[in-house]
């Protein structure tokens, strides 16, 4: 069964409490200092893991009551507990969050090319290359407007190879943006979480995925550099507000690609990049449409 667009109201979900982890019929044990720390840095980068390491306690807690119920068995302390998690954590590699977050979005970002016949008017060749981003499964997707404004016809290629015509079903030209529907889509097809801008802050650590100049899908990573931006088209035409500026790398091809959080969420629709000697390379500048609006434009406000 497929399901409708996800939305996540959230990142900054509330961790565990780890200060200390209670025995059995007793009062909290206080963990190591050095413990309290890595649990921390579990807690922000690897929930699973965390949660396989207090597994871990748990059975090294079994084994010790049942080993004290032995005559002369010596009892494990709570010294030989922290040790044996140190030792386990200091030899187990974390991936990194970027890592996780590019897992989490590849499987909905999607290659779009807009094609047009050729000069012979024989054949149709590629106009623009650009990125797209799965928001509900059964094929719709979102993509920048001026990446397939004029297409003769428009190609998708799925995280899965599959290749697929799409139509466009909408457009909200203010925010530069489009609603393809894929005429074919792949039978496990995942669509992207949306995540709600309202408590995105400067700092943030974002990631942009997509196809720059046609390789990828390639990520980059950085943080978000500022709110509530405005943007105007090096030709002047057209004054985009409120968007979302980045610093992550992004460069033509980039755009119509998921803004998402380094849990993977998407923030934002990638859509312009500030080239102030109009060179097509980026200087350190990017700008996002917030979600809110880009769904909108699919008559799907998210939050």
């Amino acid at each position: 069964m497929r399901r409708s667009a996800l939305y996540s109201s959230s990142s900054r979900s509330a961790q565990p409490d780890l200060e200390a982890l209670p025995a059995t019929g007793t009062a909290p044990v206080p963990l190591a200092p050095r413990l309290q720390r890595t649990f921390r840095r579990l807690a922000t980068h690897n929930v699973a893991l965390l949660w396989a390491v207090v597994g871990l306690l748990a059975l090294m807690l079994a084994i010790s009551l049942s080993m004290s119920m032995q005559p002369g068995a010596r009892k494990l302390t709570q010294e030989d507990i922290n040790a044996a998690v140190l030792k386990t954590l200091e030899t187990s590699a974390l991936p990194s969050a970027a890592a996780k977050a590019y897992e989490a979005i590849i499987p909905s970002v999607v290659r779009v090319v807009a094609l047009g016949k050729s000069k012979d008017g024989k054949e149709d060749g590629e106009r623009s290359v650009g990125t797209g981003v799965v928001i509900v499964d059964k094929g719709i997707i979102l993509t920048n407007l001026h990446v397939v404004q004029g297409a003769e016809s428009i190609r998708v290629t799925f995280s899965d190879g599959l290749t697929s015509t799409a139509s466009i079903t909408g457009v909200q030209p203010e925010n530069d943006l489009a609603v393809l529907q894929a005429h074919k889509i792949p039978d496990d097809l995942i669509a992207a979480t949306m995540r709600s801008t309202a408590d995105l802050r400067p700092g943030d650590e974002v990631m942009a995925v997509g196809y720059p100049f046609g390789i990828g899908p390639s990520a980059s990573s950085g943080i978000v550099s500022g709110l509530k931006r405005n943007f105007r088209s090096p030709e002047g035409k057209q004054e985009m507000t409120n968007l979302i500026q980045f610093d992550a790398a992004a460069n033509p091809g980039n755009s119509g690609g998921p803004l998402v959080t380094m849990d993977g969420q998407v923030v934002g629709i990638v859509t312009a990049i500030f080239n102030p000697n109009q060179q097509r390379s980026f200087v350190g500048i990017g700008f996002a449409v917030p979600i809110e609006n880009a769904a909108s434009a699919a008559g799907m406000p998210p939050f």
